[in-house]
């Protein structure tokens, strides 16, 4: 029984021979396309004819790249919207900070130009923080003894009286305001000129004017500004202090009820004045010594002082100078008690008792 082997194992000529012949079939189409062009259209119809399949085995490799571009994109798109975002926020902080400064840098103008304004020497001084009291109003500021700052001194601001100093620190003062129990300010209405003292109402911001007579709160009115009158000796005269803004007539009782809002608002700005020259208050006249009966005032003494050297020439020539002693009395007689024997129904011999007094 003869084998034959199968056809995968059948072996024609040698590979050497195969791989030769192609060889020299391969460069002899070259040749033919590069000298004549002669396989242009076909390689032209050979690679229409193979174009889908070619798109179609590139799917792949496409959707790889696709997948990797698209993540690719997504991290570079989130990152680019991180960045935007910190430079939104930063560019917000640089505004809020713009703005706060143009604030500051308006306030501190309108300080300056109260500063002109006010008579006297002022300080400039920043608010720290507000003390931790919930039964007082105070703040405290960023100047002390070091800055010749005193008990007493009055702060203001460009609108109008804040406080008071209460207490001083080597570099920091306490300010208690207007609006405090404890505070208290004489006023008087710019209108019409009456004056009263404005007190504190504490939490509530407000200030309220007391022991106002009730037919006299006819005259303030809703609106009407209050200023300083100066009569205290520490507040200078004509600073703004309040707007009233309510009036209460109370019929039955003695005293009226006045309630006014401060115009000075630390709530909304940082730095404050603080006036470190006290008003000139005008010298106090000399006190006159108490009259006694027959005893000269001191300008009654220089009265005749003065007069007893023009009456001196008139004097005869070699006049003894006791004759002048009775030109000085008249002045003093007016002064004296009349005599008893003058007065109308005296007894006899009584004249001369204010001698023997």
């Amino acid at each position: 029984m003869e084998y034959s082997p199968p056809p995968l194992f059948k072996q024609g000529a040698p590979a050497r021979v195969k791989m030769t012949l192609f060889a020299c079939i391969s460069i002899a189409l070259l040749l033919a396309d590069a000298r004549m062009n002669a396989l242009k259209t076909v390689r032209q119809v050979v690679g229409t004819v193979l174009y889908p399949l070619q798109m179609v085995a590139l799917l792949p490799r496409d959707a790889i790249y696709g997948v990797g571009d698209y993540f690719s994109s997504l991290s570079s798109l989130e990152k680019q919207v991180r960045e935007l975002k910190q430079q939104q926020i930063a560019s917000a902080q640089a505004l809020q900070q713009a703005q706060l400064y143009s604030v500051e840098n308006a306030q501190l103008r309108k300080l300056l130009d109260a500063r002109e304004r006010v008579p006297g020497k002022s300080l400039l001084a920043e608010i720290l923080y507000d003390a931790r009291d919930s039964s007082s109003r105070k703040i405290v500021l960023d100047r002390g003894i070091q800055q010749g700052v005193q008990l007493g001194l009055p702060v203001i601001d460009n609108q109008g009286v804040v406080g008071q100093v209460t207490r001083v620190f080597p570099f920091t003062s306490e300010v208690t305001l207007l609006t405090d129990k404890e505070q208290a300010i004489p006023i008087q209405v710019l209108r019409n000129g009456l004056r009263s003292v404005a007190y504190g109402r504490g939490q509530s911001g407000q200030l309220e004017l007391r022991f106002i007579a009730a037919q006299q709160t006819d005259n303030v009115q809703v609106g009407d500004i209050l200023i300083t009158s100066g009569i205290d000796g520490v507040y200078p005269a004509g600073l703004a202090v309040a707007r009233v803004t309510q009036v209460e007539n109370n019929s039955n009782g003695v005293f009226g009820r006045v309630v006014c809002q401060p115009l000075s608002g630390i709530q909304s700005h940082s730095q404050l004045l603080i006036l470190m020259s006290p008003p000139e208050l005008p010298p106090r006249p000399p006190e006159e010594e108490p009259f006694k009966p027959g005893k000269r005032s001191k300008k009654e003494a220089k009265e005749a002082a003065k007069e007893t050297p023009a009456a001196a020439p008139a004097a005869a020539p070699g006049a003894q100078p006791a004759t002048t002693a009775p030109a000085a009395k008249p002045a003093a007689a007016p002064a004296a008690t009349p005599p008893a024997a003058a007065r109308p129904g005296a007894a006899p011999g009584a004249a001369n008792e204010p001698q023997t007094r």
